[in-house]
């Protein structure tokens, strides 16, 4: 029956002069989302995305995918009427709803849209009209305007369009319309999340991953390359860049106090992060902290890595819980694979009692001993990068 989806969008809606760069960014992200499911054509038309299907399109693995394209506020599978006369979209209209709805014994409301305010019938009379025809055709049938079971939707443009379904789509904004940021991936449950919401307000994504061989295993390794793959259904292809930061965190380990090496070790991460965030053409940062998760997310020790970043740091679980992360996690199908028991190289290297509250002066201070070689081990970690592309 469905030949088509009517996709709405709702904030890219308030934009102003500029809105039809967001409706265009929405629908070329719809096209790279179906494009590996059929030869779809989508268009665009007065406010309004459509979705034309092949014949032997799923329509359940369609409907998926449009489910993971930030932009889409709603998703209306539709019957097009290639008419705009009245009696023959009455018609029309009629063998929709005996087809779609074979037990008939339901409440209904009639809605109605024209783009030609010279049409034949004002918006209330195409609805009364309607709705009458559709009673005297199915006398099981009844009306209730304030809380129908369903709602029958009728839109007239250079042609017509029936639907009565919508199901929701994940809001946001198109990736890509608000520039480019890194996020710093672990293979923990929060990082992908925080990926999964900044690119859900327009933000494409590039990830740096911080590999500690033999420390953390080729499966731990593996494990980030599955967690970014889950997050670019929603965000796109994604760049990953792998880094080895044994010598490092080994470096760090030999040379500065025990208790301060998670807060040491996350600033080396944030210098390196930039730097290919820099190369890349991010705008910013993105990590999964959340206050007062563990030590180094304390307000204190978030203070201390945020000092040696120039760009902006985006923290989108800032002030959530953990229940409210695992929740968006398992929305998104990432926690099962972030707790898959590989460990990352954020946890080889911690002490048994972190500083919660780390002095600025105290660590610049501790940072002094790396001076020897950190640099030149900065630099061969840049190097070392390894990029896989993920899609």
């Amino acid at each position: 029956m469905y030949k088509a989806f009517l996709i709405k969008y709702a904030e890219i809606g308030i934009k102003g002069k500029n809105r039809y760069l967001f409706e265009n960014a929405l629908r070329d992200q719809i096209k790279n989302a179906l494009k590996e499911l059929g030869n779809f054509l989508v268009t665009k038309e007065q406010g309004r995305i459509y979705v034309e299907c092949p014949d032997d399109y799923d329509y359940e693995e369609t409907v998926e995918a449009l489910k993971r394209v930030f932009g889409i506020a709603w998703i209306c599978p539709v019957m097009i009427v290639d008419t705009i006369d009245w009696e023959q979209l009455k018609t029309a209209v009629g063998d929709y709803v005996e087809e779609r709805y074979p037990d008939r014994n339901f409440t209904f409301k009639m809605e109605a849209k024209r783009a030609d305010k010279n049409y034949p019938l004002t918006t209330p009379e195409m609805c009364v009209d309607m709705g009458g025809y559709l009673l005297d055709r199915f006398s099981e049938l009844k009306v209730d305007v304030h809380n129908p079971l369903v709602r029958i939707m009728v839109e007239v443009r250079t042609r017509s369009y029936v639907y009565s379904e919508v199901i929701q789509g994940p809001g946001g904004m198109p990736v890509g319309t608000s520039g480019k940021a890194m996020l710093l991936l672990s293979g923990g449950i929060d990082s992908p999340v925080a990926g999964y919401m900044v690119a859900k307000r327009g933000v494409a994504i590039d990830a740096v991953y911080f590999h500690a061989p033999p420390y953390t295993s080729e499966r731990a390794k593996q494990k980030v390359v599955d967690l970014a793959k889950l997050i670019s259904r929603y965000t796109g292809p994604i760049k990953l860049h792998v880094i080895n930061f044994t010598d490092i965190q080994l470096y760090i380990y030999e040379k500065c106090p025990h208790e301060e090496l998670t807060i040491i070790m996350r600033r080396y991460m944030m210098r390196i992060a930039q730097a290919i965030a820099e190369e890349a053409g991010c705008l910013g940062l993105i990590t999964g902290e959340s206050i007062g998760q563990v030590a180094s997310q304390t307000l204190h020790s978030l203070a201390s890595t945020n000092e040696v970043c120039t760009m902006p740091v985006y923290r989108p679980l800032i002030a959530f819980d953990k229940q409210e992360i695992v929740d968006i996690s398992e929305k998104i199908n990432t926690y099962e694979t972030s707790i898959l028991p590989f460990e990352d190289c954020c946890t080889i290297f911690v002490a048994k009692h972190p500083v919660t509250k780390p002095s600025l002066k105290v660590i610049r201070h501790s940072e002094r001993s790396l001076e020897e070689k950190i640099e030149e081990l900065t630099k061969t970690a840049l190097e070392t990068d390894e990029i896989i592309m993920i899609y």
